[in-house]
């Protein structure tokens, strides 16, 4: 009885001690109730012929109808092949890079190149896509860029860069990871100091070289974090942010850059088609979280899950 009563006594003690905290979190949660979860009752639209004089709810009900119109399309097919294929290239190509800049990064020994070092490439992060996107056509466009001006000085025919399926895909991909490569590399940074300094010793004293405690240690102590990382990009591999590919694609290169939020913008806002686009909003969500899922599942399989 004692014990209960000193334990209830505890309880409402901590209560009290984290009541400023709980305030603190009414405007997260707030802000999660009205603009993620509350949102999320117009989904409906999907299965309904949505229009303004009936509203969400008085919209007459359709079913699959919008589902099978999308999956019949020859184009649907090719938006949501490119979205995928410019996501798994992005995270196949782009997920290592932080990795390897943050175990080169950890390895200096002069704190303000390194601190100088980290500044750079985390400077693109805060760029928004229409200064990287003026960047890349400074660089490579046909007529001014200075890749092609270069060229011109040995009497060379320019390079349509920005006009090939091939080379714009690489821009695509390298733009994108060198924008965002310094945000993870900060993530992984911060969990490389986690790592106990005694385990490097214990590897030098064996006779282990920089790289292989690099393989046995370092990769090892923040496996963790890696695998935390891949599960929450798994989760975007049908996501290809609009302002990226809006701001860079072009007409020559429709077939591979039109993607499910170019489509969602073009079709949805543009011809207010809403009840097919979002069809295809809830199709890429429901896909996105099966991999989430997925991906999760086969990291518990090695004591490393994300929930």
């Amino acid at each position: 009885m004692h014990l209960h009563k000193t334990a209830s006594l505890n309880r409402s003690r901590r209560l009290k001690q984290n009541i400023p905290l709980f305030i603190m979190l009414i405007p997260v949660i707030a802000y999660y109730v009205l603009f993620k979860y509350w949102p999320m009752g117009g989904l409906v639209i999907a299965f309904k012929t949505y229009n303004f004089a009936d509203g969400i709810w008085n919209s007459p009900w359709v079913g699959l109808k919008n589902f099978r119109l999308l999956f019949s399309s020859a184009s649907t097919l090719q938006i949501i092949w490119n979205t995928f294929w410019l996501s798994f290239l992005s995270l196949v190509l782009g997920f290592p890079v932080p990795i390897f800049l943050a175990i080169l990064l950890n390895e200096v020994r002069k704190s303000w190149f390194k601190k100088w070092v980290q500044t750079i490439i985390y400077l693109p992060h805060f760029f928004s896509w229409v200064i990287v996107s003026g960047i890349v056509l400074s660089l490579f466009a046909t007529d001014y860029g200075s890749i092609n001006k270069v060229l011109k000085l040995f009497d060379l025919e320019p390079i349509t860069f920005l006009y090939e399926s091939n080379s714009w895909i690489s821009i695509f991909i390298a733009s994108g990871i060198w924008k965002e490569m310094g945000f993870s590399t900060i993530i992984y940074l911060a969990a490389l100091t986690t790592i106990d300094p005694s385990l490097y010793e214990s590897a030098c004293m064996d006779g282990a070289t920089k790289w292989r405690q690099m393989w046995h240690v370092t990769l090892p102590g923040i496996r963790h974090t890696i695998i935390l990382l891949l599960i929450l990009a798994m989760g975007k591999i049908m996501e290809v942010g609009f302002d990226q590919v809006y701001n860079l694609q072009n007409a020559a290169v429709a077939d591979v850059s039109e993607v499910i939020s170019t489509y969602i913008y073009k079709i949805g806002l543009g011809s207010s088609q809403f009840s097919l686009t979002t069809a295809m909003g809830l199709f890429e969500s429901v896909i996105s979280c099966s991999l989430v899922l997925i991906a999760n599942q086969i990291a518990k399989k090695f004591d490393q899950a994300l929930f």
